[in-house]
């Protein structure tokens, strides 16, 4: 029973280690960034798009504001006008960012500062008063919807380093430089039924024209349905599961999509066609991950005027506070005492700041001292720095690296090789290139990839075990170096991609806060 424990928690605790730098989601994964949940990326995806009829178009999703409650009004989940969003595209494999999507939010009381107003008291005493909501009546979409205040952002893409490189603003396809993003799902009295909710929302689906791009590209900012399957509960409480259910490829779906599949999350959506993401080089392997920043100084009002950013003021250089690329890396593999410094740091960096925690994991030890299952033998884990630092050699590794450690950087984040086609969502498998799906991850992210059960497979040394055809996914270790490498771990939570909407922007329509009686 102690072994059959371990697997369980090998499970979820060496996904982490697979990723050593790299696994699933990043939800509150780090002591600064609880303070700041506006701030917090949550999910990174990056994948070929497979929507009918956009193949050449490579899709992202930075993911933020995790855990949101349905009901969590009256504010719901605006983001940070004070932050700066960004998606990252390293095109040549050095590790630094070539190209990068900037999001800039406003956030703007209606009616001339006042918000929405009632007229309050008898005729003769009567004031206009502002409401406490973030609404009065129905919302459609339309102009006069009564809503207190509307949230808009510019998008700018910058080529070269993110802050000395060519900035230009992004607009939209029909004109116009100012985007909406939709209010959240309050519930169905105010935005109607999931349905009505959809139309809506598509509304703010936008055409895009990006400098230096012949082909128009798209994007969607608003509340969407946490996509990512995972027993976040479970995992951190010592995989507090029956091993039964953690070692059988049987038993993938027993949580069906996981405890955070009742939450929403905030998605930062874009679609650009592939040539304006990847190197004239003729390089098809491109690198991708996110991040927030927010002034390095901030000035807090004691006694705040009226406004919505009345309370604070903020200035300074942008101080990167959030990153995430591959998934659970900080939540799982990063050590506590440098959770916040990854959060700060940038992936050309990572030999220098964290390689130790991917070629000497501490999972796979915890878990063979908790439980009694031995761990991977081989030192240094270069199996996990080939899966998540380099990229596969066979798969998605950039041309520039001919050997692990040779050619350019160790560093973590999600690399996608776009010239790979697009499954349709109907024939992928939700294990990825483990199981035969070279679109899948590692290579790049989908929404339906299993990425926790791949990881968990992967830190207890799946890839040493390979045979066949499979042989060339290993590096450096063998069947012996892994006991358990065979073992099918699984985390109890699964979805397909099916599950999911199978065009842009992908992510399913959030949850609302109440349904009708």
């Amino acid at each position: 029973m102690r072994i059959r424990k371990l697997s369980l928690l090998a499970l979820a605790a060496l996904a982490a280690c697979t990723a050593g730098v790299s696994l699933a989601s990043s939800h509150r994964e780090a002591p600064f960034i609880t303070t700041q949940p506006k701030v917090d990326g949550a999910d990174f995806y990056l994948f070929n798009s497979y929507e009918a009829g956009r193949g050449g178009f490579v899709t992202m999703i930075a993911n933020y504001l995790p855990l949101q409650d349905p009901y969590g009004g009256p504010n719901y989940f605006s983001l940070d006008p004070n932050a700066l969003y960004e998606i990252h595209i390293d095109n040549n494999g050095d590790a630094a960012e070539d190209v990068t999507l900037q999001f800039r939010f406003k956030n703007t009381l209606n009616n001339g500062g006042a918000g929405i107003t009632l007229d309050i008291g008898p005729d003769g005493a009567r004031k206009k008063v502002a409401i406490p909501l973030r609404n009065a009546g129905g919302i459609t979409g339309a102009a006069a919807d009564p809503v207190s205040y509307r949230e808009e952002y510019e998008m700018f893409i910058v080529r070269g380093d993110r802050r000395t490189g060519k900035r230009e603003q992004i607009t939209m396809a029909g004109g116009g430089t100012t985007f909406t993003k939709p209010i959240d799902y309050i519930g169905e009295k105010s935005l109607g039924n999931a349905a009505a909710y959809d139309a809506y929302a598509g509304k703010y689906v936008y055409g895009i024209n990006v400098p230096g791009c012949a082909t128009p590209g798209k994007v969607f900012v608003g509340q969407r349905q946490d996509p990512f399957p995972v027993s976040l509960g479970t995992i951190f409480d010592l995989v507090n599961a029956p091993a039964a259910v953690i070692t059988s490829e049987s038993n993938a779906a027993a949580f069906g999509a996981g405890q955070i599949a009742n939450k929403n999350v905030t998605s930062l959506a874009v679609e650009m066609p592939t040539g304006c993401l990847t190197a004239a080089s003729g390089e098809k392997v491109i690198g991708g991950w996110t991040t927030a920043s927010l002034r390095q100084a901030r000035v807090l009002n004691g006694k705040p005027d009226s406004g919505l950013q009345a309370s604070e003021k903020a200035g300074g250089a942008w101080t990167q506070v959030s990153r995430l690329g591959m998934p659970l890396v900080n939540e799982v593999v990063i050590g506590l005492k440098d959770k916040d410094k990854f959060n700060a740091s940038k992936p050309k960096d990572d030999a220098a700041n964290f390689a130790d925690y991917v070629t000497h994991p501490t999972l796979p030890a915890l878990i063979q001292v908790l439980f009694g299952a031995q761990a991977p033998t081989n030192f240094p884990r270069t199996d996990l720095m080939t899966a998540f630092l380099t990229g596969l050699p066979t798969v998605n590794r950039p041309g520039n690296i001919t050997a692990l450690g040779t050619g350019g950087p160790l560093a973590e984040m999600l690399r996608l090789n776009t010239g790979i086609a697009a499954t349709p969502a109907s024939a992928q498998n939700s294990l990825g290139v483990v199981a035969g799906d070279a679109a899948g991850f590692p290579n790049g992210r989908r929404l339906g990839d299993d990425v926790v059960d791949v990881s968990l497979r992967v830190a207890m040394g799946a890839l040493c075990t390979l045979t066949g055809a499979s042989d060339a996914l290993k590096v450096g270790c063998k069947p012996a170096d892994a006991p358990a490498g065979a073992v099918e771990f699984v985390d109890g939570a699964r979805t397909k991609a099916t599950d999911y909407r199978t065009a842009f922007p992908y992510v399913n329509t959030p949850l609302p806060g109440a349904k009708n009686f």
